[in-house]
């Protein structure tokens, strides 16, 4: 029987089955970026980890903030992100936080982002490390920096709205 949502029997069946809370499938995010950056468009890229980098970003012990990406010989590289290695993990491997890791787009995403960079200027930035189906993703934001006027500008403007949100919340 197909799903009709305008059958209330079919909806009651399908809709009583409660699913369990995920826990929070994003594991570290580069505010920061934002701050620093125009975002103006955003890719999906998978990671190339090891062992001991998989057990411990499942432990929460991924740092974006001092990470980038660079793209070197057509291929993607995330430099300065700090995964901590786990002390019952990484006991026979030699572990480096900080190592350059692979990431994993299609090649026309690729082109994309190499035409981007070095025609246009622009830069790549970690935005968000999370969880998708047991694999892990990052958010890359192809971005321009932002200069110090623009960074107050956005400051005014985000104290602006939360004043209208105030006032409309004390009517």
């Amino acid at each position: 029987m197909r799903y009709n949502p305008a059958t209330p029997a079919i909806r009651q069946r399908y809709m009583s089955k409660k699913k369990a809370e995920e826990p929070s499938r994003v594991i570290a995010q580069n505010r920061k970026a934002w701050h620093d950056y125009f975002i103006e468009d955003k890719y999906e890229a998978g990671l190339a980890l090891q062992g001991w980098e998989v057990k411990s970003l499942r432990a929460g012990r991924a740092q974006l903030k001092e990470g980038y990406v660079i793209l070197q010989s057509g291929e993607a590289l995330l430099v300065g992100a700090h995964i901590s290695p786990l002390a019952q993990a990484s006991t026979h491997v030699n572990a480096n936080p900080t190592r350059a890791r692979k990431l994993l787009l299609h090649r026309e995403e690729l082109n994309k982002l190499i035409g981007a960079v070095e025609r246009k200027g622009y830069t790549l930035v970690p935005l968000e490390l999370y969880w998708q189906r047991g694999r892990a993703k990052l958010l890359v934001g192809l971005g321009r920096g932002k200069q110090a006027p623009d960074k107050r500008a956005d400051l005014k403007k985000r104290e602006t709205q939360r004043e209208m949100q105030r006032a409309l919340k004390s009517r």
